[in-house]
């Protein structure tokens, strides 16, 4: 059903989507980084993107698209000291509501150490540890990795996933096995769009969204796509799997910048997406873009 309702609505240019000029909405997965203050060795492979990204540029591209609140997301920057500049970032911009700091979850006492110190920053609501280059595809459902984030869930945060599509069997025992911590799946465990492949990627999905304590992030779709030549059409697919596995109550919406501006602006991003979604309800829609963000990440 929502496959249909999804192709019914989408594409109708009078919904693509001066909306936004009157809705407001959160963005739940954003990164910040200059080179001048903290070390990104992985810019280095992006030069398009490595220059200074902070929220002025962020509101400069924008303009009257820029989010009411934003959570900033790890780029892989030392974690105190990432940690330390954003909430400076923060001081002057009241948009930055929360953080997802970067932690190891793998390292024993040392995560837990580190957990403890994060409590400690009040705009820290989760971690990440990223996934998707490990070799291993069964990396993050070892002994240690799990137990660090069964310790995540007792601290009283979140923990984002970030994997690509084939290591998602070992994020479902992940999840499995930490009840008590809440997940958050960035960019729908970034599927192959660009080879269009959708299977097996959706019978992991329904598997992951079956379990209770998991939100998923409709975020960075288009750079798994060909960045070059991806239309909205590539797309619809997962997001209407998605929707289907998830519903529009546990689906949050994340613009990826500056990543995104690998495949495309963060404008026709925010258009794209609101594009994508546009055959739900208004109440739907709200929670997308604003509701599911509040509830997931604390913000009141």
């Amino acid at each position: 059903m929502v496959a249909e309702q999804v192709k019914a609505g989408f594409g109708d240019p009078a919904l693509q989507f001066r909306q936004r000029r009157v809705m407001t909405f959160i963005d739940a997965h954003m990164h910040f980084w200059d080179r001048a203050v903290l070390p990104y060795p992985w810019l280095e492979e992006v030069p398009s993107i490595a220059g200074r990204h902070t929220p002025a540029e962020m509101v400069a591209e924008a303009g009257a698209d820029a989010p009411e609140k934003i959570v900033f997301v790890e780029c892989g920057a030392p974690w105190r000291e990432e940690v330390d500049w954003v909430e400076r970032l923060a001081a002057s911009e009241p948009r930055i509501a929360a953080i997802v700091a970067k932690c190891a979850v793998n390292e024993g006492p040392a995560t837990v150490a580190a957990l403890a110190e994060l409590k400690r920053h009040p705009r820290v609501r989760g971690v990440r540890h990223l996934i998707q280059h490990e070799p291993d595809p069964d990396f993050c459902a070892r002994p240690a990795f799990i137990a660090g984030v069964q310790a995540v869930g007792a601290a009283g945060l979140s923990f984002d996933v970030c994997c690509f599509h084939h290591q998602l069997p070992a994020v479902v025992r992940l999840v499995r096995a930490c009840p008590e911590t809440h997940f958050i799946l960035d960019h729908f465990g970034k599927p192959g769009i660009r080879a269009g492949r959708l299977d097996p990627w959706r019978a992991h999905l329904r598997q992951l969204a079956a379990l209770p304590n998991v939100d998923c992030k409709l975020s960075g779709l288009i750079t798994e796509a060909d960045p070059v030549v991806w239309q909205a059409t590539d797309l619809h697919p997962y997001v209407a799997h998605a929707l289907e596995v998830f519903g529009p109550g546990r689906l949050l919406f994340g613009g990826d910048w500056p990543v995104v501006k690998l495949a495309g602006s963060y404008v026709r991003w925010l258009d794209t997406a609101r594009g994508l979604v546009s055959h739900l309800c208004p109440a739907d829609r709200a929670a997308l873009f604003h509701g599911n963000a509040t509830r997931v990440y604390r913000l009141d």
